[in-house]
């Protein structure tokens, strides 16, 4: 991107947008499609709840409705049943001749004749006289009155007049005289009446659900918007950091499930704005460390390819700083290389029985002279007591204790010593290396061990040397320990398992 400007003011063009400039510039034109996805998302889920409530309520006033039916049309046959054999039963105290005068004197005392109304029936089912209308001789074919006839027992009837057409709700009682149906006492009700209060109820209950609707509505509403709004906030965060912005957060307003996730989000925001930062500032420190040692290899070079150093000793003198510095660029190309088997999983180790304490003084007799040379101290304190072979890659260990004892050298030379020591901690291989410089900071030590880390430090390095080393020293089911030690410096603590079979 820097390049590209640069090569824009060169031609005097515009400078190309930042990617968080061309993200906000972007913005707006994304957000029509947004709402719209949004509000789809938020009718649908309303639609599909209030289309559950609708059903619920639908079922519900009709079970109450179809109850209250019930209810009401049971209620009412009872009654008349009760009424006409109750009076049927009045009428069996009498004779044959007296039968009708008083049936006649009971239908003009009945108080509910304007509802309900009395016919008195022949054997035969021809209508004598009603409460309603003088309707004698005409013949009923109600269904109620025909069983009542046949069966002698109360009989009744919910549904349509088979004379009348109207709807009604009917009860016949038989007069037996002598063991024989000389007559039939008919209460007969509209249905009129029953269907009116239906309608009232369900009215009444269709409006209670539709109220019911509305609240749900209301309910589920506020209940899209707590759940969709953080879900917004949160999806617009993710897009500002996959556009680059790194780092942002979050405001963090409950401690339930979306909590957790703004957490999540939070955490993973400030992760990637470090991983970004570590691997610009390891570009930057491996270009550094790079570019050092070419600078003196393409110096030293062009000089004795010109032919302006002529004196042997300074021929001699070049080439070896040729040789080093081309070493050094060897190493840490190793390095990366080493640790790009690493991330990939195609790190290997060659295991074998070794005598650790004999790797640890390779490692220390061939760094003790360079120390030296440098007027820094190495002092190795030995174990007293013999330590068993242990199962490792001497290769790889040996690795271990070179870089440890080159960072002591980079980080803590200022203190003039460093101290080498091993023993045995039950059943473990203790080796510790001090140094007596300044120390780490305390808020670094937890990220030291990672890749690119190189924290406030100014020392050459690439920064995956430690990482390298804790991924070796795992590896042989050992851990790898960074702290400062009490009176200044910093303390290596390598322990590696004794009697491991294999690693």
């Amino acid at each position: 991107m820097e390049q590209e400007n640069r090569r824009r003011r060169r031609k005097n063009l515009p400078m190309a947008p930042k990617r968080e400039d061309r993200a906000l510039e972007e913005g707006p034109q994304e957000a029509p499609a947004k709402s719209r996805g949004r509000g789809r998302l938020r009718v649908r889920w309303l639609l599909n709840t209030l289309a559950v409530t609708l059903v619920v309520v639908a079922i519900a006033v009709s079970a109450f409705s179809l109850a209250m039916y019930s209810y009401y049309t049971s209620t009412i046959l009872a009654t008349l049943e009760s009424k006409a054999q109750t009076a049927a039963g009045m009428f069996r105290n009498y004779t044959e001749t007296t039968y009708l005068s008083t049936a006649r004197q009971f239908i003009n005392q009945f108080e509910e004749k304007t509802v309900i109304e009395v016919q008195i029936l022949s054997g035969s089912g021809r209508v004598l006289m009603s409460s309603m209308m003088d309707i004698s001789g005409a013949s009923t074919h109600s269904p109620d009155v025909a069983a009542a006839i046949s069966e002698k027992k109360v009989r009744t009837h919910i549904g349509q007049d088979p004379d009348t057409g109207d709807e009604v709700i009917s009860a016949s009682a038989p007069v037996v005289y002598n063991g024989v149906v000389v007559g039939v006492v008919r209460m007969v009700t509209s249905l009129r009446q029953v269907h009116a209060q239906m309608v009232r109820i369900v009215a009444v209950t269709s409006s209670v659900g539709l109220v019911i609707l509305f609240i749900m509505g209301l309910c589920a509403s506020y209940f899209i918007r707590s759940v969709l709004d953080p879900v917004i906030r949160v999806t617009e965060t993710a897009k500002r950091i996959a556009a680059g912005s790194y780092g942002v957060q979050m405001e963090k307003k409950s401690d339930d499930e979306m909590g957790e996730l703004v957490d999540s989000i939070n955490d993973m925001s400030m992760k990637i704005d470090q991983a970004e930062r570590t691997q610009s500032e390891f570009i930057s420190s491996v270009s550094h460390e790079l570019r050092t040692p070419l600078t003196a290899i393409n110096g030293w070079a062009e000089t004795l390819y010109n032919g302006e150093v002529r004196d042997a000793a300074d021929v001699k003198k070049g080439m070896a700083i040729i040789v080093s510095e081309a070493q050094r660029l060897t190493r840490m190309v190793e390095e990366l290389l080493e640790f790009s088997r690493m991330e990939t999983g195609r790190f290997n180790l060659s295991v074998e029985p070794i005598d650790i304490l004999a790797e640890l003084e390779d490692a220390v007799y061939t760094y003790r002279e360079f120390f030296r040379r440098k007027g820094l101290e190495l002092a190795y304190t030995e174990c007293e007591e013999e330590l068993p072979i242990i199962s490792g890659d001497p290769e790889r260990l040996r690795q271990v204790f070179c870089n440890l004892l080159d960072n002591a050298d980079k980080h803590g030379g200022s203190g003039g010593q460093v101290e080498v020591s091993v023993g045995r901690e039950e059943d473990q291989v203790a080796i510790r290396i001090r140094d007596h410089g300044p120390g780490v900071p305390e808020e670094e030590l937890p990220f030291i061990k990672y890749k690119f880390y190189k924290g406030s430090s100014k020392a050459r390095g690439s920064g995956i040397g430690l990482a390298v080393c804790d991924e070796i020293v795992n590896s042989h089911n050992g851990s790898l320990d960074i702290g400062n030690a009490s009176g200044g410096g910093c303390v290596v603590t390598i322990r590696l398992p004794i009697g491991v079979e294999s690693v």
